[in-house]
């Protein structure tokens, strides 16, 4: 803790070792700037982390990775940090879903021609919405990859976007304020039932929300990700290995990751940062560490708390603070998770099991609460579990008041447990003896373990209010203060907040 600082101009504090932040910490560090990294937590990768149990490895909470194909955000971030691609293999199908009743799983397959014919048979007369998605997907893919600043506070950023914009784009210029569920409507599909809840329960997934509210230009992209050339893709090993190879260029490229510290305060002077208040866990040792840029990786709830009060002083900058803050408490809930992880015996997964599957029970129930679970189950020899054996990471949405309300949180916590696994063994051999380990996570849990605002996870929904141009920016208020994660363009995932970071890091080399 007694290193050279950097000199002024080029010190940056990053808050939070999540994949977001780690990204940002080691390309800035590769430019030359002085880095130091601080997470409350004891292992970094965030809610991209894993954890041991009896021989498994358990992916905390991503379980699946997008951008490892050419020019990908991944790929384009490892060959800039000279780092060896991790080891993968795609996903096909990306998902496997079970509507109510359904036996036979609706495939996701990664081969665009077999997808095409999977959901012609399963959804007749979809294909106009499919087709939709395609032409603004193709435009908004090749827009997001000449790197916009989405949305641009400043002469500077507003300079990027502009460089980014093309004749094409402008296809996707009528659908800006338009929902999935509006354009269902207007092409005749809104009452298709089986479509409108397999589009819910994938929206879910990747915008927190369900047809009705996520923005149509994001359900291009999300909707679109798993087919070739591009894909989602089982990581060999666990997650953990995006922010393993993250550190290892950090720490070589002289930058400092410190583990189990948190920062208590953001601390600016004039409207601008200075530093941040820094809190040893093991040592209870406090003190302030100088700061030209702080790179917050945590959630815009996170980020108001650690201005304190009226950090900007007087003038725009405090007017436009206290805008912002008022923007933060007036967001709609954001989504918990509750997880179930299981080591079992390999008996207990289904001959020809896909990797990912997603369940929903009961037309008449939420797409929450264990009536929907999104499953992950490891492949053998992929390092997650011993010779014999697998692990199953089954996780479903849940609202995150009750979790903090309740006055007997181990007894909702079981009724939760023994429901999943009800739910499960309709699919799972989980008798008895097949079953090595059980453990569960909640949005406590998550509180914890991330120091998420309230176990939060998955950032923002991606409803038109909050996606785009119309979403919490990189750039903040507070002068030198910068935002990654999944509360900003393009939203949540590893490859999201890998590009926020991307964005961070430019205009910081800008300034």
């Amino acid at each position: 803790m007694d290193r050279d600082a950097g000199p002024p101009g080029r010190r940056v504090v990053v808050i939070g070792a999540g994949i977001g932040g780690l990204t940002a910490a080691a390309l800035l560090a590769h430019r030359g700037y002085a880095v130091r990294v601080f997470d409350q937590a004891q292992v970094a990768g965030g809610c991209a982390s894993t954890f041991r149990r009896r021989g498994f490895t358990f992916d905390v909470g991503a379980t699946q990775v997008a951008g490892l194909e050419p020019g990908g955000i991944h790929h384009q971030i490892f060959a800039e940090l000279g780092l060896p691609l991790p080891e993968a293999t795609p996903c096909d199908p990306a998902c496997a879903v079970f509507l109510p009743g359904e036996s036979e799983p609706i495939r996701v397959w990664r081969d665009p021609v077999a997808w095409r014919a999977e959901r012609q048979r399963q959804f007749p007369g979809s294909e106009p919405f499919w087709q939709l998605m395609q032409r603004l997907f193709q435009p908004s893919w090749r827009f997001q990859a000449r790197q916009p600043v989405l949305p641009p506070r400043s002469l500077w950023d507003l300079g990027q976007l502009t460089q980014a914009l093309r004749p094409d784009t402008l296809v996707t210029v009528p659908y800006t304020f338009a929902t999935v569920g509006q354009v269902l409507k207007q092409l005749g599909l809104g009452k298709d039932r089986r479509l409108k809840t397999f589009l819910d329960l994938q929206l879910k997934l990747y915008s927190q929300v369900g047809a009705d509210e996520t923005a149509v230009l994001y359900a291009a992209t999300a909707l679109s990700m798993a087919q070739a050339p591009q894909g989602l893709w089982h990581l060999h090993g666990s997650m953990q290995v995006l922010s393993d190879s993250l550190e290892k260029a950090l720490g070589r490229d002289g930058g400092l990751l410190q583990l189990n510290h948190r920062v208590q305060q953001v601390q600016t002077e004039r409207g601008r940062v200075s530093g941040v208040q820094v809190t040893d866990q093991k040592t209870g040792r406090t003190w302030v560490e100088p700061a030209d840029h702080v790179v917050a990786n945590v959630t815009v709830q996170n980020l108001v708390q650690l201005l304190g009060e009226d950090p900007a002083g007087r003038g725009a900058r405090a007017l436009a603070l206290a805008g912002y803050r008022r923007r933060v408490t007036t967001l709609p809930p954001g989504s918990g998770a509750f997880v179930l992880y299981l080591g079992v015996e390999a008996a207990a997964i289904p001959a020809d099991c896909p990797p990912h599957l997603q369940f929903f029970y009961n037309y008449d129930g939420p797409i929450a609460e264990n009536n929907t679970l999104f499953v992950s189950v490891s492949r053998p020899g992929d390092g997650r579990a011993p010779a014999g054996r697998a692990t199953i990471v089954a996780s479903s949405f849940t609202d995150l008041g009750p979790w903090w309300q309740t006055h007997d949180y181990g007894a909702m916590k079981q009724a939760y447990t023994e429901g999943a696994m009800q739910r499960l063994s309709s699919y799972f051999d989980l008798r008895d003896d097949h079953i090595v380990h059980v453990e569960a996570a909640t949005p406590r849990t998550f509180a914890r373990f991330t120091g998420r605002d309230r176990g939060s996870v998955g950032g923002l929904g991606m409803r038109v209010s909050t996606f785009g141009p119309f979403g919490f920016a990189n750039r903040t208020p507070v002068g030198g203060l910068w935002l990654v994660g999944d509360c900003t363009h393009p939203g949540e995932g590893t490859a999201g907040v890998s590009y926020s970071a991307q964005t961070v890091v430019k205009q910081i080399v800008a300034s």
